[in-house]
This record gives structure tokens, C-alpha cells and sequence, in this order.
């Protein structure tokens, strides 16, 4: 009776290491690809100018708000991301309006300003290049840079915030255009 008896199979080692190498060498690839991606888009885009710094006196602010930045596309083309100088990267983000246009402060990216010369619309969208939310959730900015015209979108840590920012960007705007005239 115990002559008959078998041992259970004995697991395959050097096989299943193998395998499990060369799943870990495939994802390595893939994440090696998508770089290379991003690094070949940021490379099309090397003809946008560099932003503005955030000036050291913008002057007293009008509206603050904080919340996420989820990144820049071209204008009307909600899923042409931007990556140049910095674009693409979201972050948090310190949205402060005042009579010389938008300051945008990232911790750990690169900070820029909009002078409100360059400030086009503002409206509330329900999306941006990677980021979809209800109607209304982001408020996406349509500004100047350059001789490209760029969407940015931001959520807001306290959701009503965005239609007063939407509203009060955009009787700015009207008003910086019925004066350039």
C-alpha cells in the first residue's frame, strides 16, 4: 500500500521565475514606451515659449481658490495634452485672480502666470485630457501663449467656487477687450 502511493509534483522553479521575470521585463518596457512618449509629445511642443514667472508683486487678489490642476490641452481639443515645460504634470494648485491676471502656484511643478491680456473664456466643462467628472465639475481657462491658444483645467477643493471664478474671469476678459479697442 505504501509502494503505491505518489508525492505531490514537485513546483518547477526555475520556470516560473522565468516567467515571472519576463512579465516584470514586459511591464518595465511598456512603462519605458509610454515615457518615451510623453518625452517624443514634450519634443513636438519644444516651440512653445517658456511661461511667465509669477511677479513678486501681482498686486491684491481678487479671488483665491486651491485645489488640483489637471493639466493643459489645446484649446477646443479636450484631448491634446500639453506637456511642455511642465503642462502636462498635475499637481495641487493656488489660483489666485488679481488685476494683472491669473497666478498659478504648484508645489513640486513649475508655477506660471496668465497676464489677463492673455486670458480668453472660462467655463465650466466636464472634462480634460485623463480626467473626466460630472457637468460642471472642472473649471477649464482658455488663454494665449504664444501663438497657441491652451485650455487649463482646474477642480476646486470647494466645488461652488468655480462658477464664481467662471463669472468673474470672464466680465474681466470682457472688460480687458472692450478696453484694447
Amino acid at each position: 500500500m505504501a509502494a503505491e502511493r505518489k508525492s505531490a509534483e514537485v513546483t518547477d522553479w526555475a520556470a516560473r521565475l522565468g516567467w515571472v521575470a519576463g512579465l516584470l521585463l514586459f511591464v518595465a518596457f511598456v512603462y519605458w514606451l509610454m515615457r518615451q512618449g510623453w518625452k517624443w509629445r514634450g519634443s513636438l511642443q519644444s516651440d512653445l515659449p517658456e511661461l511667465l514667472a509669477v511677479p513678486e508683486r501681482p498686486g491684491e487678489a481678487k479671488l483665491t481658490m486651491s485645489g488640483r490642476y489637471h493639466g493643459s490641452t489645446t484649446a477646443g481639443q479636450w484631448l491634446d495634452r500639453i506637456v511642455a515645460h511642465g503642462l502636462g504634470v498635475r499637481s495641487r494648485v493656488e489660483l489666485t485672480l488679481t488685476d494683472a491676471g491669473l497666478s498659478v502656484v504648484r508645489p513640486g511643478a513649475q508655477d506660471f502666470f496668465v497676464p489677463k491680456e492673455a486670458l480668453r473664456e472660462a467655463r465650466l466643462d466636464k472634462g480634460i485630457a485623463g480626467k473626466v467628472l460630472a457637468e460642471g465639475g472642472l473649471l477649464i481657462v482658455t488663454w494665449a501663449h504664444g501663438d497657441k491658444v491652451l485650455d487649463s483645467g482646474f477642480r476646486s477643493d470647494h466645488a461652488v467656487e468655480q462658477s464664481t471664478w467662471a463669472d468673474t474671469l470672464n466680465i474681466m476678459i470682457k472688460t480687458t477687450e472692450g478696453t484694447a479697442r
